[in-house]
């Protein structure tokens, strides 16, 4: 089982472990305040007023906050991540391998953007060397730091993090010098219309699997009212504060492209803009991929790799990905994530707050400091909700997709797992167990 040395990647994180709020509320902040977040502002800029790109944000805001609280204040208490808490919490072995897998690869693709961004920028305001020379510096240099784990990201994210939001504030500044407030919020989008339910599901899609693996940050918490207010203020301001900026900078400059920009424009400070924000959301990717990676490999076999090898592992996939330009579907990859996320998130809070099917043993192993000595091998009907939920999100039409998964999961879960139950004269269904 792995311990502290692996940052507990597959045991319970204790009591004496646990840490002030403050400290992930930084690296929940760099998370969010980040380029692509400026990117994913300016394209809602592009194709929408002011107020309308407001109201896509509060709406997915709204979508990640309720996600992320629900599904961080469960794995505090129980202190595991995301893939390791989804074995008692409605998937299953089999399932928990699944969506451990699901969370490796999704996280080494954004892992690969964000060193795409990276790479480039430096690559452009420095002059020097080659993009693909740059990218392979850049994504190793951000897969050693990964490997001293949650301590290093959070020390690296108390320097980054006031570093990129001091940095940005000034840049559009100096950008925006020459219009009025007024104007920007009153003007009409630039470009071609975005929809209402487009633009909701890119922002709750922009931070969907952040919100999912939330409890890989929140299982070192001290409380639930900790994990309220690191999910809070970390979304709300992340996203709104970032998102309408990068609208106000749209409307401006009449353009979507607006940190090539703002890069060009601000010299170092465009430099530090990017680098700021790479380092400290990079590190979180690569380190929620390797708790993923670490989940699968120890449900689907009996091998004990470390973290340490798994995030050397994912760390040179994901930067060989940036290098062969995964940047170029950065908007696609937003809105895959936005309907084939959420379901699991449904699921998992179902399974835990209303179902409550593992909550016997989750209790009196967290009173040993060990996780349950039995879990499910798999559960087909948290799977088949998952399949049904993804499909459901993706061509239903009518209303957002992200939360049209989201709800559809966890509902069809609960109706499904009560009616087995009545079938199959089950007070608790649970189906059969693997030590």
């Amino acid at each position: 089982m792995a311990g502290s040395g692996d940052d507990f990647s597959l045991a319970r994180v204790p009591q004496d472990k646990r840490v002030p709020m403050w400290r992930m509320l930084v690296v929940r902040l760099g998370s969010l305040a980040c380029v692509s977040q400026l990117i994913l502002g300016a394209n809602l800029g592009f194709g929408m007023s002011f107020f309308d790109a407001f109201l896509a944000t509060m709406l997915g805001s709204v979508i990640l906050q309720i996600v992320s609280f629900a599904i961080g204040a469960a794995s505090c208490k129980e202190g595991l991540s995301t893939s390791l808490f989804s074995r008692w919490a409605g998937f299953g072995s089999v399932g928990s391998a699944l969506i451990g897998a699901v969370i490796a690869i999704a996280l080494m693709g954004w892992f690969g953007v964000q060193n795409s961004v990276f790479a480039s920028g430096i690559s452009e305001i420095t002059g020097l060397l080659n993009y693909e020379v740059w990218a392979l510096i850049t994504g190793l240099g951000i897969t050693v730091l990964v490997v001293y784990g949650i301590k290093m990201i959070s020390n690296v994210a108390n320097i980054f993090v006031p570093l990129f939001i001091v940095a940005v504030i000034v840049a559009a500044f100096f950008m925006l010098q020459g219009h009025s407030i007024a104007e920007l919020l009153s003007t009409p989008h630039p470009g071609p219309a975005m929809s209402l339910s487009t633009a909701t599901t890119m922002v709750a899609g922009g931070f969907i699997i952040g919100a999912v693996t939330t409890p890989d940050l929140t299982r070192f918490m001290k409380s639930g009212k900790d994990v309220f207010w690191m999910t809070l203020i970390g979304t709300f301001v992340g996203e709104l504060g970032m998102n309408l900026i990068a609208v106000l900078l749209a409307h401006a400059a009449k353009t979507n492209d607006v940190v090539s920009i703002m890069m060009s424009f601000s010299g170092w400070l465009g430099a530090l803009i990017v680098i700021a924000s790479t380092i400290k959301l990079n590190d979180m990717n690569l380190y929620s991929s390797s708790l993923g990676l670490s989940t699968f490999i120890d449900a689907v076999s009996n091998l004990n790799i470390s973290r340490t090898i798994l995030t050397w592992i994912l760390g040179i996939i994901g930067t060989l990905l940036s290098v062969v330009g995964i940047i170029n579907y950065f908007v696609d990859f937003l809105t895959i994530l936005g309907v084939l996320i959420p379901p699991v998130a449904g699921i998992m809070v179902v399974d835990y707050y209303v179902l409550k099917r593992f909550r016997k043993e989750l209790d009196e192993s967290r009173a040993k400091g060990e996780l349950p000595s039995v879990a499910e091998s798999i559960n087909p009907i948290a799977i088949c909700a998952w399949i049904i939920a993804s499909l459901i999100g993706q061509f239903v039409p009518v209303g957002i997709p992200a939360l049209n998964s989201l709800l559809a999961a966890g509902i069809i879960y609960l109706v499904a797992m009560k009616a087995y139950g009545a079938f199959s004269k089950q007070e608790q269904v649970k189906f059969i167990k693997a030590k």
